[in-house]
């Protein structure tokens, strides 16, 4: 791989990775803004009921305003948007960002609006809870502790019990802060949610469990982030399938190009590295191809023109021969050699017209043409070649009443009378011609009652020079290019030939199949005033 393509691909990709995980970050940051923001509004919203029911906050939890700056004022004064007095008025617990942290906003039922500072709001919460819990409890009877501490728990949402057995001690250094502090945040040593420890004034000793911290990492945030990764990979990877499909459907337009006979098709180079390399090594293999392909073309029409060249002058000195005086014998052998020159001449026919329509030189003008009325003439010519094999043409009524398809009638009728020939040359004494058009297709069997061909054969029958048997008289005739010439014709029409068994007469069944109109691609084209072609 060339190093600049590594390098801008590399760059590339880290551009990609960058962007992704700047798009992750945002992501990250917005939904967890939001969710710690709903959080504490849960979080918050028991100890800021329990405080808006007192009658006089600030008065009985006077420990809290200098801590935690509680105050208790109009909705005028604390509340200084439509918005917030509006929540505030459903019930709701407001959290507004102020210079020290947040701050949380709940109404009372007397219209007015209690505030609570908090610096580090999960930690403030729960300690100011615990800071309530222990003033009731201070103020309860031993006998109604616990009461006061479920009803606490149930209010404030912690969950609480008395330390009054050893294995809900503290460590022994939470016990000695507890003692000189009388209220210690600590870690559980499980790892769970953090725990506090408080000693009433009477050194009885009560536990909390707050609800556990807001966790930035959790399935609501990391099942976005999966997705937003899977649709960036996805965006990738659709983006470089279709850069290269784009780049490969060029190539594979100019490959089928190729194939359709047009060896001038190319690939444009590209702005690629790789694409540079796949266009100049497919452009010059098309170039070879179309050098080997041209010497071939040459060579077969210089062989065909140097053949034909002395058999024109071999049949002139026959001619002159049979103007002579001759003996029968001689005369025999005049007919024999005649015969071969004329073998020689159709062989090489065969051989040129097989090549152009391998080299798409044929040039198809497609017509309508009526069918049948091809089909008819191609028997009557086939009936005097062969008067003793009986010939039947089938079109059914459909087919009379919609007899017009856009064909090339000049090869058209090279295929039929390939077939037809074949037919009655191998007949016994009757062959049969069906025709079936319909609305999209058309189709042509020709049947004999011959010795038909073997299954085996049927795939290799279409071969150039390919006979099923090594006999090459006049009798059994061909050359092996006829089906070829065949199955040619109905590729430049779009369609396809194939043979079977004939299931009326016995013998073999040779199909052809096409499309009623033709598309404008290959070697198929339009004349601008479409006439027939004398065949």
């Amino acid at each position: 791989m060339p190093r600049i393509y590594f390098l801008k691909l590399y760059a590339r990709l880290a551009g990609f990775v960058l962007l992704v995980a700047v798009l992750c970050m945002l992501l990250f940051q917005g939904l967890n803004s939001i969710r710690q923001q709903m959080w504490l509004e849960h979080h918050g919203t028991a100890l800021m009921q329990w405080l808006a029911k007192s009658a006089n906050p600030v008065g009985h939890y006077a420990w809290l305003v200098p801590a935690y700056n509680l105050e208790v004022g109009p909705a005028t004064q604390l509340a200084d948007t439509a918005v917030i007095r509006e929540r505030l008025g459903y019930g709701q617990v407001v959290v507004l960002p102020s210079s020290l942290g947040r701050r949380l906003l709940v109404a009372r039922e007397d219209g007015q609006i209690l505030g609570l500072n908090l610096a580090t709001p999960y930690r403030d919460i729960v300690r100011a809870s615990a800071l309530v819990f222990r003033w009731h409890l201070d103020r309860s009877t031993v006998e109604r502790r616990p009461e006061t501490l479920r009803y606490l728990s149930a209010s404030l949402g912690l969950g609480a019990y008395f330390i009054d057995t050893g294995e809900r001690l503290p460590p022994a250094d939470v016990l000695q802060q507890l003692a000189r502090d009388g209220l210690v945040l600590y870690t559980a040593p499980s790892g769970e949610a953090p725990r506090v420890a408080l000693q009433l004034a009477d050194g009885e000793m009560v536990l909390l469990v707050p609800p556990p911290p807001f966790k930035p990492w959790s399935l609501v945030i990391i099942l976005p982030l999966c997705l937003l990764l899977a649709a960036a990979l996805a965006l990738l990877l659709g983006f470089v399938a279709r850069a290269w499909d784009g780049r490969l459907l060029k190539v594979e337009s100019a490959a089928l190009r190729i194939a359709r006979g047009d060896l001038s098709a190319r690939v444009e180079l590209g702005s690629s590295v790789l694409q540079q390399r796949l266009a100049k090594a497919f452009n010059s293999m098309a170039e070879h191809i179309h050098r080997l392909v041209q010497v071939q073309h040459d060579m077969i029409h210089a062989v065909s023109h140097e053949l034909r060249t002395p058999v024109a002058r071999i049949r002139f000195g026959v001619q002159m021969l049979a103007d002579s005086e001759k003996s029968q014998r001689s005369e025999e052998q005049l007919q024999g050699i005649d015969d071969d020159i004329q073998e020689l001449d159709d062989l090489i026919d065969e051989i040129l017209t097989y090549a152009r329509l391998e080299q798409s030189e044929a040039k198809f003008l497609l017509q309508q043409t009526s069918v049948p009325d091809l089909l008819r003439q191609v028997i009557a010519q086939q009936q005097l070649l062969h008067p003793t094999v009986v010939m039947e043409l089938d079109v059914d009524g459909a087919s009379e009443a919609l007899p017009m398809a856009e064909v090339e009638p000049r090869y058209l009728h090279r295929a039929i009378q390939n077939l037809v020939g074949n037919a009655a040359r191998y007949a016994s004494r009757q062959m049969r011609v069906r025709c079936r058009l319909d609305s999209n297709n058309c189709r042509i069997d020709v049947e004999d009652d011959g010795p038909g061909i073997p299954r085996s054969e049927w795939d290799r029958v279409f071969i150039a020079f390919s006979r099923l048997d090594d006999s090459r008289t006049r009798t059994s005739g061909g050359y092996g290019l006829g089906l070829s010439i065949v199955r040619r014709i109905m590729y430049w029409h779009g369609g396809q030939a194939f043979v079977g068994i004939s299931a009326t007469l016995g013998g073999a069944c040779f199909s052809l199949v096409w499309p009623r109109v033709q598309t404008q691609s290959g070697g198929l084209h339009r004349p601008a005033q479409e006439q027939n072609h004398p065949h």
